[in-house]
C-alpha cells in the first residue's frame, strides 16, 4: 500500500493557508495532514456539529469529500473507492449514530478483509458515561465500533490521534488489511495540537516479510513434482500481479479464484478458471489435486455454497497470518508472510529444479469450463440468462459492482469476466443489501475514466436509493441495471422452503426510470427480453446517472 502523494504537507502551511482568524492548528487540521501525506485525497462521509474541524482543513490540504445521503453508503463508496487505489477508505462521521451508521460498512470491510479507517468525534474528555442528555450522547462509542473493527481507539491528543493513523498503515501495509476506528474527544479535536511536524509525515515502507526458505523450498519441490497441481487464489492474491500468473504458467496449474480474489490473473487466461469456487466441478478437480496451493483465502462457507474442499493431496499455504493456516482446511506446509513476496519466492525456488509433474492439457481445462457454465446455468436458468444479456453490453474494461441480489450471485458473478483484479465489486461473506449503488460511486470516483456498471436487485437498490443524489451532485457517469424481481425472492424462496406462505416479502416498486429522472438522471425501461442488451449498452453511452430498469417477470414468462 503505497501512498500516491509526491507532496510533503506541513500542519503550519495549511494553518497559514486557511488565513482565518482563528487557530486552526488543532486536532482535526493534524490528523488531515498526516492522512494526505499517505496519499488519501478523497474522504466520504457528512459533515456534523461535532466533526467540523476535521472538515476544515480539507480544501487546503486539496482533499475532495464526498458526502453521501446515509453514513452508510460513505462506507461502501470508501470501500469501492479504495478497491481501486490501494488504498484505505476514509470515512468521517460525526459522534453517536453517525458512526453507528457507518458500521455496517466496517462490518463489511472487516469480514471481507479491507482497509477503512473510520474517524469520529467523541464526547469530551470527563463526560464519558455521563448519561446527562448531550447532543449525540452514546454509551460507548468506542465499544461499540471495537466490537466490529480490527480495533477502536479513543485518543487523549493530536500526536496520539496521528499515532493512530500510522499504526493502520502499518495493518494495512504487513498486516491483514482490517477496518480501524479513531474517536477524537471533543475537547481534543478543537484544542491546538501538539504533534510535531515531523510526526506529520508518512512513514518510508520497509521490506515486506518472506516466508521461512527452507520451507519454501520444500513447497517448491512438492508443486514442481506433482501431477495435478492447482493453485485458489483469494482476496489476499489480489494484488500479486503478473507474478501469480507467471507461476501458474511455470507449473502449467490451473487457477481458480474466491470472488474477492476475482481476475487475480486474468480470467481470459488459458489456466484461469474464473471465481467459480462455489461449484461441483471445481470443487472435484480441487479435491483430486495431489498438491494444492491456497493464497490468501480462508475458504469460508459463504464461497463454497455448500461444498467441501479436502484434497487428497498435499496442501499448501500462504498467509499473512499464521493463524490462518488451518482454517476450514488443514494445510501440511504453511508460508507466512506477504503473498505477493511468498510467491517471488516460490519463482526463484521453482527456477533453480526442473518442474517434472503437471501436464493437464487445454483440452481437459476446456471441459472443465463447459461443466462449470452448465452448472452455473442450472442455478438459475433465468437469471443466468438475464446476466448474460446484461454482460454483452459492458465493456471489456469496466469495474462492475452487484449486491446481496440473486442477479449478483446467481448470474453477473458467473459470467463476468475481468483482466485486473479489483474489478468487481461485491460481498461475499458478509453479503449486505446496499453496498452495490455507493460502492459504484466511490469507485468511480477513484476511477474517473473507467466504465463503471452496477447491477443488482430492486431489494437491495432501494437500501440505498438515496445515493442516486450523490452521483448526480459528484458529476458522476455510472449506469445502474436494476433488476426488478418484486421484492426479496430468495427470502420468499426461504419461506417456501420452510412451508412458510410468503411474508413480508412481496414488495411494492416505484417507477424506477421516472424516479431515476427525478433525481436529474436518465430512465430507461426494458419491456421485451430482446431489448436488454441494447438498453443497457444505450444507458452506459448515456453521460450522467443512467438507469435500467429490468422486470425479471418478462423473461420469467418468455422462459415459462
Amino acid at each position: 500500500m503505497t501512498s500516491n502523494s509526491s507532496d510533503n504537507y506541513t500542519a503550519e502551511a495549511t494553518a497559514t493557508a486557511l488565513g482565518v482568524g482563528v487557530d486552526v492548528n488543532n486536532a482535526g487540521l493534524a490528523i488531515m495532514t498526516v492522512l494526505r501525506n499517505y496519499g488519501i485525497d478523497t474522504v466520504f462521509g457528512i459533515p456534523g456539529t461535532h466533526n467540523l474541524e476535521l472538515y476544515r482543513p480539507l480544501s487546503a490540504l486539496g482533499i475532495h469529500p464526498v458526502t453521501t445521503r446515509h453514513e452508510q453508503g460513505a462506507s461502501y463508496g470508501s470501500d469501492g473507492w479504495s478497491q481501486q487505489t490501494g488504498l484505505p477508505g476514509v470515512v468521517i462521521t460525526t459522534s453517536g449514530p453517525g458512526l453507528l451508521n457507518a458500521l455496517s460498512g466496517a462490518g463489511t470491510a472487516y469480514c471481507e478483509s479491507r482497509p477503512m479507517i473510520l474517524i469520529s468525534p467523541g464526547v469530551a474528555e470527563g463526560s464519558e458515561f455521563a448519561d446527562n442528555g448531550a447532543l449525540h450522547e452514546t454509551k460507548d462509542s468506542t465499544g461499540a465500533a471495537g466490537a466490529i473493527v480490527e480495533w477502536s481507539r479513543r485518543v487523549t491528543s493530536a500526536t496520539d490521534a496521528v499515532t493512530a493513523v500510522h499504526d493502520a498503515f502499518e495493518l494495512f501495509r504487513y498486516g491483514r488489511p482490517r477496518p480501524v476506528h479513531i474517536e477524537i474527544p471533543l475537547n481534543v479535536l478543537e484544542s491546538a495540537s501538539d504533534c510535531p511536524e515531523e510526526l506529520l509525515q508518512a512513514r518510508p515502507e520497509r521490506a515486506r516479510a518472506t516466508a521461512d526458505a527452507g520451507a519454501v523450498e520444500r513447497a517448491a519441490e512438492i508443486l514442481a513434482s506433482a501431477a495435478h497441481p492447482v493453485i485458489i487464489a483469494g482476496g489476499g492474491a489480489s494484488r500479486i500481479g503478473s507474478e501469480l500468473t507467471a507461476l501458474a504458467e511455470s507449473l502449467n496449474a490451473p487457477v481458480v479464484t474466491t470472488l474477492n480474489g476475482k481476475a487475480s490473473i486474468p480470467e481470459t487466461h488459458p489456466l484461469s478458471l474464473a471465481s467459480e469456487i462455489r461449484l461441483p466441478v471445481i470443487h472435484e478437480l480441487i479435491n483430486q489435486s495431489d498438491a494444492l496451493l491456497i493464497i490468501g483465502s480462508k475458504l469460508g462457507e459463504a464461497e463454497l455454497w455448500g461444498g467441501v474442499i479436502a484434497p487428497a493431496g498435499t496442501v499448501i499455504r500462504i498467509d499473512i497470518l499464521e493463524s490462518q493456516l488451518n482454517k476450514n482446511v488443514l494445510s501440511d506446509l504453511g508460508l507466512v508472510g506477504d503473498s505477493a513476496v511468498i510467491v517471488g519466492q516460490l519463482r526463484d525456488a521453482l527456477a533453480t529444479q526442473p518442474i517434472t509433474g503437471n501436464a493437464i492439457t487445454a483440452a481437459e481445462l476446456d471441459a472443465v469450463r463447459e461443466t462449470a457454465v452448465r452448472e452455473a446455468q442450472e442455478v438459475s436458468p433465468t437469471l443466468h440468462r438475464v446476466a448474460t444479456m446484461i454482460n454483452e453490453a459492458i465493456p471489456e474494461n469496466a469495474i462492475v459492482a452487484g449486491d446481496s441480489s440473486q442477479i449478483t450471485y446467481f448470474g453477473m458473478a458467473s459470467v463476468v469476466r475481468q483482466e485486473t483484479s479489483h474489478s468487481f465489486l461485491y460481498t461475499p461473506a458478509y453479503a449486505t443489501l446496499g453496498y452495490g449503488l455507493p460502492a459504484t460511486l466511490g469507485a468511480k470516483v477513484a476511477s474517473p475514466n473507467r466504465p463503471v456498471v452496477c447491477v443488482l436487485g430492486d431489494g437491495a437498490l432501494m437500501f440505498a436509493v438515496q445515493e442516486f443524489i450523490t452521483a448526480i451532485e459528484q458529476g458522476l457517469d455510472v449506469t445502474i441495471v436494476c433488476v426488478d424481481n418484486g421484492g426479496y425472492a430468495e427470502i420468499n424462496q426461504n419461506e417456501r422452503d420452510r412451508g412458510i406462505a410468503p411474508v413480508g416479502v412481496v414488495l411494492a416498486q416505484p417507477n424506477w426510470s421516472v424516479l431515476s429522472a427525478a433525481f436529474g438522471g436518465h430512465g430507461f425501461s426494458v419491456t421485451q427480453p430482446e431489448q436488454l442488451t441494447e438498453t443497457v449498452a444505450q444507458a452506459i453511452a448515456t453521460p450522467g446517472l443512467a438507469l435500467v430498469h429490468v422486470p425479471l417477470g418478462i423473461f420469467e414468462a418468455a422462459h415459462g
